[in-house]
Formats: structure tokens, sequence, C-alpha cells
């Protein structure tokens, strides 16, 4: 299974993930660039800006929202 894959298996399953998620989980330094793909194959994911920790940090949050129905 791809990374790709995994990502989107996960996404289905668990709604939602993070890149510390997916870096943690299926070795994946590039999340943003997996979602881009999943979301040119026409799954619509959206993202979610958290603040992390004293500093306030952000990140992204992704969360699947099915396929697109086209036509």
């Amino acid at each position: 299974m791809t990374q790709k894959e995994k990502v989107l298996a996960h996404l289905i399953e668990n709604k939602k993930i993070n890149p510390l998620e997916a870096l943690n989980l299926y070795g994946s330094f590039r999340l943003g660039a997996i979602i881009h793909n999943l979301r040119q194959e026409g799954h619509n994911i959206e993202t979610k800006m958290k603040a992390s920790g004293v500093k306030k940090n952000h990140f992204a949050e992704y969360h699947y929202k099915g396929e697109i129905n086209v036509g």
C-alpha cells in the first residue's frame, strides 16, 4: 500500500489527519502533497488550521468530506 493509499484509508476511517500523525503512522513527510493529489482525484478534503502549544505554532488538520460527485 502506498502512503497515499494509507492516508486515504485513514481519512475515510478517522475523518481527519494532521502532519504529525501522517509522519508517525505512515512515514509521510509531505502530507500536503498527498492531500493535493487526493483532491485532484476527486476527494473532498477540507483544511482547518490549528494552534498548538504555548508558542501558538500552527499546523494544518485535514478533514475528509467524501468524494465529489461530478456530473
